[in-house]
């Protein structure tokens, strides 16, 4: 849809004819002349017709008009309105935090009678998890060793996603820091909307790396109304074969023995969230489930009519205009015109 923004520009229209109304014509005799008897001649001479040429000046008073009025139309704000846009809800600021260290390779999570590594099922639950919130502004927080910011919060999510598939086991060191990746999320998530503020930690170890103590950065977060839902992942049970692969000599291990729970569950507790166990690719999913159902998606949308200015459009016409009102003045009928005499 095409509309001017500041229609009433048009009453100006008529400024032009209101000058030259108002202003005092000049009298032929107020200056002094000189007589020449051979103008006539002279006129001839330069090439000039003898009497005004009303044509021509019929034209200039077009063109001039029509200057004007394309002036007006530029400052009027021509716009073209497009049809209404669907705009990223106003929901949740969620960090993710996933713990990529070397306990991440147990290939302790089973599906159909296999194993796979920890990190593979992670990726695959959290990316589906994050393709189901659009709205939200989510970032992405890897730790092992250290705590690496590796996106911060946006609507982008597919570069999240793609982010998270990226993610090495081992990249940020073998070694767990819980606490310091929940103090990245509190410096993402402080200055951000209360009510919104949300983290979801992924972890199967304790602790052994932290600069800040993981319930220390427990009760900032709750002071900043931070809202942490933890996740404990791993395998209680895994079957460790016995000599050449057989079952001679085989034993069933706990691969999460190291897994802190209580840790976890303060860490929920002091926040305000919940605590989830994975030990298995279906409680991981149903982890996130109920995360998504107790933190819900805004439904509500936002429309906006996206508006693109055409002022260049008049002031190109303008433009236009003026270089034909310049060049007509040495056409054959311009209000100057010259015929070179024979």
């Amino acid at each position: 849809m095409f509309e001017f923004q500041w229609p009433l520009i048009f009453l100006l229209a008529p400024l032009p004819l209101l000058v030259r109304w108002l202003s005092k014509p000049q009298s032929q005799h107020s200056a002094a002349a000189l007589r020449v008897p051979f103008f006539a001649q002279l006129r001839s001479l330069s090439g000039e017709h003898s009497g005004p040429n009303r044509s021509g000046s019929f034209l200039n008073l077009i063109l001039l008009c029509l200057v004007w009025l394309a002036l007006l139309a530029g400052a009027a704000r021509p716009t073209w309105i497009g049809d209404p846009v669907a705009m990223p809800t106003t929901g949740r600021d969620l960090m993710l935090a996933v713990d990529i260290s070397g306990s991440m390779s147990q290939e302790d999570m089973v599906i159909k009678d296999q194993g796979l590594p920890r990190i593979a099922v992670v990726k695959a639950v959290v990316n589906e998890f994050v393709r189901q919130r659009q709205g939200d502004k989510l970032g992405l927080i890897l730790f092992g060793t250290n705590a690496y910011i590796q996106s911060p919060l946006s609507f982008d999510l597919d570069t999240l996603s793609t982010l998270m598939n990226e993610a090495q086991v081992g990249f940020a060191g073998k070694q767990t820091a819980i606490g310091d990746a929940i103090g990245f999320a509190i410096k993402r998530l402080r200055q951000r909307p209360e009510n919104s503020r949300v983290l979801i930690l992924l972890t199967d170890g304790a602790d052994t790396a932290s600069t800040l103590k993981p319930l220390k950065a427990a009760e900032l977060a709750a002071a900043e109304k931070i809202k942490i839902y933890t996740i404990g992942v791993g395998a209680t049970e895994m079957k460790v074969p016995g000599i050449f692969g057989s079952n001679f000599g085989a034993r069933t291990v706990n691969p999460s023995a190291d897994l802190d729970e209580d840790t976890l569950e303060t860490i929920a507790a002091k926040t305000g969230g919940e605590y989830f166990r994975a030990r298995n690719p279906a409680e991981l999913q149903a982890a996130y489930d109920a995360i998504a159902a107790l933190e819900p998606v805004e439904q509500e949308q936002e429309m906006l009519r996206p508006e693109r200015s055409l002022l260049h459009w008049p002031l190109l016409i303008a433009g236009a205009l003026m270089l034909v009102l310049a060049l007509s003045r040495n056409w054959p009928f311009g209000g100057n015109a010259s015929e070179v005499s024979a």
